[in-house]
């Protein structure tokens, strides 16, 4: 690579297409713990539906067809220095006319396309470092601070000076760390994954009269107790992820089964019932095995978010506080946590917040009406943040 923006087209080796096909002939499944049906994926991916998988993988799952399909996303490559660790490629999608992982842009780029009652969007969709077809990094210390260090940067190499961030699951952290660290770039922020902490009297202190006086609506309540059963049933791979990521990683990165019983667990829970197809699970699974760092590296974020010092002067939990960039929130019934609107209120200049009755935590992919809704009417003529980018109608 050289410091120009080159086309990316995703082109896998038949080597390592063979090498899977390999892999999953060998796989050996365990016994299955006996549950009835509705209690079976409180085990974990069920046995059955991996073995269905596994042989969809092996016999059915065309890699070249759905590799065809990402290649009609517009890519490219380019080199993007990150301070203390050189340049890194970095893999993106950039839309000029349009707008997890890069492939949950493919259903937003036909519906945010401007014209006389919409406002246009340029919108750029990168793979992290140590995800998809971006550079991978085994130098510690490569945290928040990075990631949100990697996007300026290519926003200002490709020529946007000022831009809006849109970010759910780790999008909300680097949005924030953007936010915190870009001010003067990052005009404003929409985000789908809402995390924060309860007001205070000391620092909030009207937030925190509403929050001791009025009663919670039917939507916070059940927010609480979704946010409860992730905690209680769902966490366990971030404790893992985030305190040892190199064992769960070994095991990743030598078993396509076991990123796919890892991966499709999380597919399943964290959705509200999204009906997914076994060549719309294997195409993300797919995507992960083929990254360039491979799927070991992906995990690294976790560890490093948590064993980060402070940002600026801001640590982790003061992310949770107040950044001063214009921000809309959606609240989505079958995300992983749910917040308060009292609670989201601490986050930020709140512009608009919405509230949906269907949608999970892949938002984008779930519900993408929901998100391109939310950012038309944040950013339209007459919205809250229209023609908050200098001198652009559109963004």
């Amino acid at each position: 690579m050289t410091d120009q923006i080159q086309p990316y087209k995703i082109s896998i080796s038949d080597e390592s297409l063979k090498d899977v096909q390999q892999r999953l002939a060998l796989a050996r499944l365990p016994t299955q713990l006996e549950s009835d049906e509705e209690d079976l994926w409180n085990f974990g991916t069920p046995v059955k539906d991996v073995q269905r998988l596994l042989e969809y993988w092996k016999n059915g799952f065309d890699w070249r067809k759905a590799e065809a399909k990402l290649n009609e996303l517009p890519q490219n490559q380019t080199q993007v220095q990150v301070d203390g660790f050189g340049n890194l490629d970095i893999h993106f999608s950039h839309s000029p006319i349009g707008p997890g992982s890069f492939i949950e842009v493919s259903k937003l780029l036909p519906l945010l396309k401007g014209d006389d009652n919409h406002p246009g969007f340029h919108i750029v969709a990168p793979s992290l470092p140590n995800f998809g077809f971006s550079s991978g990094v085994t130098r510690r210390g490569f945290g928040l601070a990075q990631y949100a260090e990697v996007l300026n940067n290519l926003m200002i190499k490709l020529g946007y000076d000022q831009y809006v961030t849109q970010g759910g699951d780790w999008g909300f952290w680097i949005t924030r760390v953007i936010g915190h660290l870009y001010p003067e770039h990052c005009q404003a922020s929409h985000i789908n994954s809402v995390l924060a902490r309860p007001p205070q009297f000391a620092s909030n202190p009207l937030l925190a009269l509403q929050h001791t006086v009025l009663p919670y609506s039917d939507r916070e309540k059940k927010g609480l107790k979704r946010s409860d059963w992730f905690n209680n049933e769902g966490f366990g791979y971030n404790k893992l992820q985030s305190t040892k990521p190199q064992t769960i990683g070994i095991a990743l990165q030598d078993s396509p089964v076991t990123l796919l019983s890892w991966i499709y667990e999380k597919l399943h829970d964290w959705t509200d019932s999204y009906p997914w197809t076994d060549d719309e699970i294997l195409t993300w699974v797919s995507i992960y095995w083929f990254s360039t760092a491979g799927p070991a590296a992906s995990v690294r974020i976790y560890y490093e978010c948590m064993h980060a010092g402070p940002i600026k002067g801001k640590t982790l939990e003061d992310l949770l506080g107040y950044i001063p960039v214009k921000l809309g929130i959606a609240h989505l019934p079958r995300e992983i946590c749910l917040v308060p609107s009292s609670w989201a209120a601490v986050l930020g200049p709140l512009v608009r917040e919405s509230e949906h009755a269907h949608g999970g935590h892949f938002a984008a992919w779930e519900v993408p009406k929901i998100i391109v809704e939310d950012l038309q009417a944040m950013f339209k003529k007459g919205g809250p943040c229209h023609g908050i980018i200098e001198g652009k109608e559109g963004y």
